[in-house]
């Protein structure tokens, strides 16, 4: 089936944010008196805010009743520091423009809350407007559920054959392929060579190592 469209995710892979979760994460688990170190943290990237914090809650046996609180701070920390302090990945820009500019349509499929979805944008400066947005944020289920990348599909009349997804976790992989979509994997350069990936479609080490051709020998 001839690909058409093309899906991002957001976080991790158009702008530099995972530092400012990873802090908001941190900080917040500390006011409820867990520690979580790089390894730990490492485990539950992709995953929306809500489940990070339930399966962090549980391994630490923390109060329950206290994890919408926890959900909401860690939101709004991470909101206001990736808009004070969060930069656009090399070519994220670039990157949309260019297969815009071939006429694919483009949507976002992202973990992340709407209200932190406007913030990207603003600092992503594009010229066109992405073709859909959507979010998990409300969804029954996140990541690695394929359907925040359905829906996405769906608002973009698109098929879900007919779709490639960019993204950067492990979680946004499986979420991507359960959608019965191509996906290309843009890893942490720590992360490059591991064996989960294979998964992909497509490994990539940056946004400046893609090239359209790429997308055309995927149809």
């Amino acid at each position: 089936m001839q690909i058409n469209t093309v899906i991002f995710d957001m976080d991790g892979l158009l702008i530099d944010s995972e530092p400012f979760w990873q802090e908001a994460g941190k900080e917040t688990l500390e006011y409820y008196g867990a520690s979580l170190n790089e390894d730990q943290y490492q485990r539950t990237t992709g995953l929306r805010t809500e489940e990070w914090i339930d399966f962090w809650f549980n391994y630490f046996q923390l109060d329950k009743s206290k994890a919408p609180e926890a959900t909401e701070i860690i939101i709004q920390k991470a909101i206001e520091k990736i808009g004070q302090k969060g930069q656009p990945f090399d070519g994220a820009t670039t990157i949309i423009q260019t297969v815009q500019e071939q006429g694919f349509k483009t949507g976002l499929a992202t973990s992340s809350p709407l209200a932190l979805v406007n913030v990207v944008l603003e600092k992503l400066n594009l010229n066109q407007p992405l073709d859909a947005l959507t979010s998990a944020e409300k969804l029954p289920f996140g990541k690695p559920h394929p359907q925040v990348y359905l829906n996405c599909a769906e608002a973009l009349n698109a098929k879900p054959l007919e779709c490639v997804a960019f993204e950067d976790s492990f979680f946004g992989m499986i979420a991507a392929k359960a959608a019965r979509m191509k996906c290309i994997v843009i890893p942490t350069p720590s992360d490059f060579h591991a064996l989960k990936w294979n998964a992909a479609d497509l490994i990539l080490e940056n946004l400046h190592s893609f090239k359209i051709e790429q997308l055309n020998r995927m149809q």
